[in-house]
């Protein structure tokens, strides 16, 4: 296996600090496209935890913006990324060294992630969501502000 940038000797700290961000909503379900540009913060929190908060605006069609926010916990301990929801519930783990990928099931639906640090600092998130009333695919894409 090629060495990643990860393997490099990244860490919770390279994490750290503020990024403008950039996600292309793709809704194959309801048969339209999205778009959410702002800000993210990575703070520190214990010695391999963060929290994650972004917001921004959400443009959907031709609708107002409307303003979006989200807060994650991460934690980099082991060698692994978990995100969890900002109640303390999993979300997915993965391991950035190898694979990328992780799974988080909803029943009834599916939520398929796929991250790429090639590109550090610069990074990409491509989720996959499919269900009985869910067919989307969201692409993130995280650069240093």
């Amino acid at each position: 296996m090629a060495e990643t940038k990860w393997t490099q000797g990244r860490s919770r700290d390279d994490f750290l600090g503020d990024w403008v961000l950039t996600r292309r909503i793709e809704d194959r379900h309801a048969g339209q496209a999205g778009l959410f540009e702002g800000t993210a913060q990575f703070v520190a929190d214990g010695d391999s935890g963060a929290i994650y908060d972004e917001s921004g605006l959400l443009h959907i069609g031709s609708a107002a913006p409307l303003k979006a926010e989200r807060r994650y916990l991460y934690d980099f301990s082991g060698g692994m990324i978990t995100i969890r929801f900002a109640d303390g519930r999993d979300f997915i783990q993965f391991n950035p060294a190898s694979v990328h990928q992780a799974v988080h099931a909803c029943d009834p639906d599916a939520y398929r992630a796929h991250h790429d640090f090639s590109r550090w600092p610069q990074w990409h998130a491509v989720w996959t969501v499919t269900g009985p009333r869910k067919d989307y695919t969201m692409r993130t894409m995280w650069q240093r502000r």
